[in-house]
């Protein structure tokens, strides 16, 4: 599974998880649908959720105006996702980063979605 195929597949497991009684197992192997799992797709899914308090906390420093539950679901999925690669895989380039998840916004998202991650994301970067 190539990289961005593991993230939209990310996005949409951790989409998932929020607000169900999901356990991770059970949000990726519905995703996944028969196909193998990946362990790249794998650790940024258990990665996002394990450090999910940390990742909101410093989303929610860099949000300007805006509360971490204000925001559409699938912005703060992305977002989530995007800023734990950031913050806990030094390995990932921030710019292929900032790019992924600026193309999954376009993918599940609007252009709207597009530019409001950009924004929040362009705030991390060194």
């Amino acid at each position: 599974m190539k990289r961005r195929e593991a993230r939209e597949k990310a996005v949409q497991s951790l989409f998932q998880l929020e607000g169900t009684e999901l356990t991770i197992e059970e949000a990726m192997a519905y995703v996944l649908e028969e196909q193998e799992t990946d362990a790249f797709f794998e650790s940024v899914v258990r990665g996002t959720v394990e450090n999910q308090e940390a990742i909101d906390a410093s989303l929610t420093e860099k949000l300007e105006k805006w509360s971490l539950g204000r925001l559409g679901k699938i912005d703060r999925t992305i977002l989530r996702l995007a800023v734990y690669e950031l913050l806990y895989t030094p390995e990932t380039p921030q710019s292929v980063v900032m790019n992924e998840a600026i193309e999954l916004s376009k993918t599940f998202g609007d252009d709207k979605t597009s530019k409001f991650v950009n924004g929040v994301l362009s705030k991390y970067q060194a």
